[in-house]
């Protein structure tokens, strides 16, 4: 199978084109009532809006407050404190990755190979945690140790291992695959060490490729 370039990376977009609500993570709380539902998708639009625009240190909730056109008292109910208005916003957007994931187009998406599935998964999960770095560290906990989150990225690498017919400890083996998308290592390697994503991504996959091959 020819290679893909590693500089190419499968993003879906930030926010789900319908504007319905995202799909809850797997693994997370039920779905909301449907008002309840658009109002949280109209807060975290504007949102991410501010983060586009101005940056994850910039958005406050006094701010997205004015940006919504509700009172700062909502926003504190709604999220609580700015570390759960950042988990809020990245939920948001994981919600919306999952989606292409599980029914976006192809190679992300299904109808694929698992070969062209695993290795378009890992370059759009680095180069999504590199976008959202400042946002997983403003998140604190709640971001850097979603498990919600994590159980999903393992059980669809796990998954697509097992189509490929890998053999050995999977768990294990998917763990130390996905290890290296975490974002403390993405951030050491690209933003303090100076390593292109296309680099990175490129070694990825060549680790993916030999895991397949044996």
């Amino acid at each position: 199978m020819p290679e893909t370039d590693p500089v190419e990376v499968f993003l879906p977009p930030v926010c789900p084109p319908t504007g319905r609500a995202p799909l809850p993570l797997l693994g997370g709380p039920p779905a909301e009532r449907s008002d309840a539902a658009r109002n949280r998708v109209a807060l975290l639009d504007a949102a991410r809006r501010l983060v586009d625009a101005d940056g994850v240190a910039a958005l406050t909730m006094e701010r997205l407050a004015a940006a919504a056109g509700v009172g700062k008292g909502t926003v504190f109910r709604r999220f609580g404190s700015r570390e759960g208005l950042m988990a809020a916003v990245l939920d948001f957007t994981e919600s919306a990755w999952q989606a292409s994931v599980i029914s976006g187009p192809a190679p992300l998406g299904p109808g694929a190979a698992p070969l062209e599935r695993l290795l378009a998964f890992g370059a759009s999960r680095a180069e999504l945690t590199l976008v959202h770095a400042d946002l997983i560290a403003a998140a604190g906990h709640r971001g850097s140790r979603n498990l919600a989150v994590h159980s999903f990225v393992e059980t669809h690498v796990r998954y697509l291992l097992t189509q490929l017919g890998v053999r050995g400890d999977l768990p294990l083996v998917t763990s130390a695959l996905i290890a290296p998308l975490e974002a403390p290592v993405l951030v050491q390697q690209v933003r303090i060490e100076g390593y292109p994503i296309d680099r990175v991504v490129a070694a990825w996959r060549d680790v993916a490729e030999r895991i397949v091959r044996g």
